[in-house]
């Protein structure tokens, strides 16, 4: 249980960002902070707070932190969290217009260096996002004038000349589409200007300099502060962060954290030159067990085939590096994947960060949370090969095979992950078919999940670790048979329930059982789990019934009210069924009359 009031004390007095979030686990608010413990302990004192932040107090039921060496990181870190999770409450920061990318289009037979406010897979090379959009659009006015590009968004083939525009004329432009610089020499500026966004750019810096002396030497004051400004904003942009300007793009960096008995490792994952996560694990009882080996196991077990990055960083010389190594590229399906051990520069002092942020969370994390404990005990009892951090849970709805529904469910790290539960309106099946129903459900989530298929938007989330079925062997082989048409690799078990529709035990695809019910705490989860999904789909399935009810031909027939459609829908589930039905049966219902039945027979 997260006592907050226990947290708040011991928040480290060092730079970092702050996470907020509710009950749901879902990320209310992210901030950063020069010290921790005096930003976080602040929103929980009795002091003016707007009413916009006493409502996201109110509903902050945990917080995380993760701790790094300066406040600049701390907000370059802050943006990017904002954009991954888009927080409730982080709406002057959230929105994706405030982070400007510089563009220089590679993809163009002459590249152009632009502003844009969307990153897409083009094939052009982009930098940022930037906090601070107006030095981003100074040092492309700079780059565009100085290095003389076009400005144009006019495609022109190379040999096929025209007239130059303005832009020549007053020497903005070197004017490629009237041929009057070659392709080669063009494409050479694109490459100068591109060191400069490299964080490459002390000798434009310096001419800069000698610029604004000469002005100054003139008596051009007013020019010689244009350029100062300008030399202060390319300066900004090309300061070297060690967070955002992170010269990798596709690297995870692992910390390790050991004490005695305990251990905690600290995995950041840097994607796009940027971090966009830090995950910490707890381990207990490793006292016999060397950072090398716990390493080792950590890896193994944590990656799979759509998490191995191109590169891993850590500093312990583990024995069989080459063969897990080997066994990542398998996995992934990668052409290579480069696992260093650096001794110094800034790649080593990532893995410094890592080991202070997993040496915070083993000193305020004395015990593995519940939840995950019931994950992990879960992975023993039905031997899995990894931790299934990701579960999905199915169950159908419906009455007399009408309305049918689908109900999915997501447990992440033991905890119901809500924003991701989805509920489906089954289309293809007539009647009662609950297998049918099932395939049609799993069939629409799994596909998005094909490795031989694109989608531009999967609208139900990553891939699942296990999915939990409720009901016995004939919906575990549904769901496997549906998962192996689809070339997946998830495991796939069944909750089935006893005599009265309690929780029993675990099933897999050959009928064995596994028993949960001498471990309560397993049991409760398990048991939650059934409960969550059937609740999901059943809730789903009534408010399609409530919405059909409020509205329906039945309604212009007089003397019939809400009761008696409730009693003909619940019978026959639609109007044709109850036509097809006769006017004598439908005077069996409760308070149907015959003049009734004989309208509803004419519908």
């Amino acid at each position: 249980m997260f006592n907050i009031k226990e947290e708040l004390k011991k928040l480290p007095e060092k730079p970092g960002v702050y996470i907020m979030k509710d009950k749901d686990d879902n990320i209310i608010y992210v901030g950063k902070a020069v010290v921790l413990k005096n930003r976080v302990r602040q929103y929980f004192q009795k002091n003016n707070k707007t009413e916009r932040i006493k409502k996201m107090v109110s509903l902050i039921d945990h917080f995380e932190y993760i701790v790094v060496d300066t406040e600049m990181e701390a907000l370059i870190l802050e943006c990017n969290l904002i954009k991954l999770h888009r927080p409730k409450y982080n709406v002057l920061l959230k929105d994706d217009k405030m982070y400007p990318f510089i563009k220089v289009g590679l993809n163009e037979t002459y590249p152009t260096i632009r502003i844009v406010r969307r990153r897409i897979n083009d094939g052009a090379k982009y930098y940022g996002p930037f906090t601070n959009a107006y030095a981003a659009k100074e040092t492309v006015d700079y780059l565009n004038k100085n290095f003389m590009l076009k400005h144009c968004r006019k495609a022109f083939k190379e040999g096929k000349f025209e007239s130059p525009c303005l832009n020549f004329h007053i020497k903005r432009c070197l004017a490629p589409c009237a041929g009057k610089i070659s392709k080669e020499e063009y494409l050479n500026r694109v490459k100068q200007a591109m060191a400069i966004l490299d964080g490459k750019g002390n000798d434009a810096i310096n001419a800069l300099y000698d610029e604004m002396e000469t002005a100054s030497q003139h008596y051009e004051f007013e020019k010689a502060a244009e350029i100062r400004d300008r030399i202060a904003n390319i300066e900004n942009l090309l300061e070297k962060q060690k967070i955002d300007m992170f010269n990798e793009n596709d690297i995870d960096v692992i910390g390790i954290c050991k004490c005695q008995d305990k251990a905690a490792i600290e995995i950041f994952s840097i994607r796009n030159s940027k971090m966009q996560k830090g995950e910490n694990f707890i381990f207990r009882d490793v006292k016999d067990i060397s950072e090398e080996e716990l390493l080792e196991n950590f890896i193994k077990q944590y990656y799979n085939a759509d998490n191995v990055p191109g590169k891993i960083l850590f500093k312990y010389e583990i024995e069989s590096l080459e063969l897990i190594k080997e066994w990542l590229l398998n996995i992934s399906g990668r052409k290579s994947i480069e696992i260093k051990i650096p001794k110094i520069g800034e790649k080593m002092r990532f893995i410094e960060m890592a080991e202070k942020n997993a040496e915070i969370a083993l000193q305020n994390k004395t015990t593995v949370f519940e939840e995950n404990e019931n994950v992990l005990e879960l992975m023993k009892l039905l031997s899995l090969d990894s931790l299934p951090k990701r579960i999905e849970s199915y169950d159908i709805s419906n009455i007399s095979g009408t309305d049918t529904v689908a109900g999915i469910i997501v447990f992440e790290n033991g905890k119901p992950k809500k924003n991701e539960y989805r509920r489906i309106k089954i289309k293809t099946v007539s009647g009662q078919d609950d297998l049918a129903s099932q395939r049609e459900a799993l069939e629409r989530r799994l596909k998005y999940l094909t490795p031989d298929e694109e989608f531009d938007k999967n609208p139900f989330g990553e891939k699942p670790d296990l999915i939990l079925m409720d009901g016995g062997i004939n919906q575990i082989r549904v769901a496997k048979d549906v998962v192996n048409s689809l070339g997946l690799d998830i495991e796939v078990f069944g909750m089935v329930k006893n005599e009265k529709h309690r929780t029993r035990a675990i099933l897999d695809e050959n009928g064995k059982e596994y028993d949960i019910s001498k471990n309560t705490k397993l049991f409760n989860f398990i048991t939650f789990i059934q409960d969550e999904v059937h609740n999901t789909a059943i809730n789903y399935h009534r408010k399609l019934r409530e919405q059909k009810m409020k509205k329906s031909a039945l309604d212009d027939i007089p003397g019939i009210g809400t009761k008696k459609k409730e009693l003909l829908l619940s019978k026959f589930g639609s109007i044709e069924k109850m036509k097809k039905a006769g006017v004598e049966e439908l005077c069996k219902i409760k308070g149907i009359t015959r003049e009734q039945a004989e309208e509803i027979c004419k519908l």
